[in-house]
């Protein structure tokens, strides 16, 4: 599966799940955090594809959803659990 699709499906999945993702410029790799209210994902936008590949599918990972595709399960199983 190409990096790019993998990347989507991870931003689509993160929206599902009721979070606001920003891709924002720091000194950071990213996460989620709660502001106010609302649940945000955080990702450093200088990171190269697998490295928001790699935070993404970490968050969705520690977020643990009952109903995830087996798109999704493979990309984290690839990525996160090496």
């Amino acid at each position: 599966m190409r990096k790019t699709t993998q990347l989507s499906l991870l931003e689509k999945t993160i929206k599902e799940l009721g979070y606001t993702l920003r891709y924002e410029k720091g000194n950071f790799l990213g996460g989620a955090c709660r502001v106010r209210d609302d649940n945000v994902v955080v990702v450093n936008k200088f990171l190269p594809f697998e490295g928001k590949i790699y935070t993404l599918a970490q968050v969705v990972s520690n977020l643990n959803p009952p109903n995830l595709s087996p798109e999704i399960k493979r990309i984290i199983d690839a990525v996160v659990n090496l």
